[in-house]
């Protein structure tokens, strides 16, 4: 021993930057926990049974007492008691005879007979006269038209968002910036700067001065619009993070991305709420609203899952699809909502994911979709193609395709997501020719120039 403490150790400790320190922090953390990043800790066994107790005696106490009062009362009480209940059933009382139906429907067929002097078919067929089953007619809708170019970001413009009170819309590009523009003039307000990768995702928040943003930074920020700047990162998505959706009435945001999770994140405190995990593929869009299913998510494994947010589980898998889903929109009316790929744009009934109809015809790759209170929903594809269709009977009523800017490729005309404001009056689209594009309805249009020609199929209405 005092061998050793005599000795010099002569040999020197490597030095590392702060930066690698904390890279290699950050990994050994990631190799930790992700085999397991969707598990909850164990539960609590005591703190189990007492919920358990507190919620049998809430729901089932009246129950018990009952029972226990039964328990407890002398044998020939209970003996007086089975015997009333047999006299009840053996009774006069409880002597049950039931009507002769065959008897009266003869009677008042012979009735029928008598006072229209017909014969006895006329009178069944009017009983079993059946309505054929109608086809509903599409609903005239006005054609929409290009009616405004703003170019300013200097990357293909990525995801958009309409602020609350429709004043402002900001969009997200490739180019790292986040730009916010006037509704009515389309001029420039504001450019944030921040993200160090393209931005994927916007949503601002109907109750706090709050706007989300998301990229393949793997970053997820809150900016404050009194003061233009990062106020809270939530950190823990692995990779690129590609949509955002606010929840309409509680303070959660969700985030979804390449690491095949939606993330549920409490917006004042900054927590990891819930990691819904099972895709097995990119999530590629969240929907969230305030009745269940409270999330819904579309991947690229071809799949969209309804999830429980209470529990943080799937309530239902959607298999319909044969290719990636890569766009969801809500009926901001009906309880129903819109899934879309490149086989098909396809209508769904909450809460259960019940299959409505698919809306064939757009043939290409379907990016995004967008949904008015007027029941126009529109799909935007790769090639720049938006097609407009009647919600209720899937009628394709117009299709369009603006040219790009001028020095742009005919291959960059792809729509990558789209967003009606609030009034459902205008209708802005993201662009892969770095623009932004509004279109507004023809007012010059009526029935008589641009007539519905509509010729539905005989199985309109497929299975999946």
């Amino acid at each position: 021993m005092s061998k050793l403490r005599e000795g010099n150790f002569t040999e020197e400790v490597t030095k590392h930057s702060v930066h690698t320190l904390v890279f290699r922090s950050l990994k050994k953390t990631h190799d930790m926990f992700v085999s397991d990043q969707a598990n909850l800790p164990p539960g609590d066994p005591l703190a189990d049974k007492v919920l358990s107790g507190i919620k049998s005696r809430a729901m089932y106490g009246k129950v018990r007492e009952d029972v226990d009062r039964l328990k407890n009362m002398p044998d020939y009480q209970k003996q007086h008691q089975e015997n009333g209940t047999e006299n009840g059933e053996n009774g006069a009382v409880a002597v049950y005879k039931p009507p002769n139906m065959m008897a009266g429907a003869v009677n008042s067929n012979q009735g029928t007979i008598a006072t229209t002097n017909g014969p006895v078919g006329a009178t069944l067929n009017q009983l079993a006269v059946r309505k054929a089953p109608a086809m509903p007619k599409p609903q005239w809708h006005a054609p929409w038209k290009l009616y405004r170019v703003i170019s300013g970001h200097m990357g293909w413009v990525r995801c958009c968002t309409v602020e609350p009170g429709n004043e402002w819309f900001a969009t997200g590009a490739a180019d790292r910036v986040i730009k916010i523009w006037d509704l009515a003039s389309g001029k420039l307000k504001l450019s944030l700067t921040g993200h160090v990768s393209v931005v994927r995702g916007l949503a601002v928040s109907p109750r706090q001065p709050y706007l989300f943003s998301c990229g393949e930074d793997r970053q997820v920020k809150c900016w404050d619009l009194e003061y233009n700047k990062v106020i809270r990162h939530y950190h823990g998505h692995l990779s690129a993070v590609y949509d955002l959706s606010i929840h309409p009435t509680l303070d959660i945001l969700f985030s979804c991305g390449r690491d095949s999770t939606c993330r549920v994140w409490d917006m004042r405190t900054k927590t990891n709420i819930h990691t819904l995990s099972g895709h097995t593929n990119t999530v590629t869009s969240v929907l969230s609203q305030a009745t269940d299913p409270q999330v819904i998510t579309g991947s690229n494994d071809s799949t969209v899952r309804l999830w429980d947010l209470a529990a943080g589980r799937c309530m239902a898998t959607l298999t319909n699809h044969k290719k990636s889903v890569r766009g969801l929109v809500m009926h901001p009316k009906l309880y129903m909502f819109a899934s879309a790929g490149p086989d098909n744009i396809k209508q769904w009934r909450c809460p259960d994911g019940k299959f409505i109809q698919n809306l064939s015809g757009h043939n290409a790759i379907v990016n995004c979709l967008a949904m008015n209170a007027d029941n126009v929903l529109v799909s935007g594809a790769d090639n720049g193609t938006m097609y407009f269709w009647d919600w209720k009977t899937g009628y394709n009523f117009q299709k369009f395709q603006a040219p790009v800017q001028p020095g742009s490729l005919d291959s960059e005309a792809g729509i990558f997501q789209m967003k009606f404001d609030h009034s459902g009056s205008r209708l802005i689209t993201c662009e892969a020719d770095k623009t932004i594009k509004i279109y507004k309805e023809d007012d010059s249009a009526t029935e008589e120039t641009n007539p519905i020609n509509w010729r539905p199929e005989i199985l309109k209405r497929r299975r999946y």
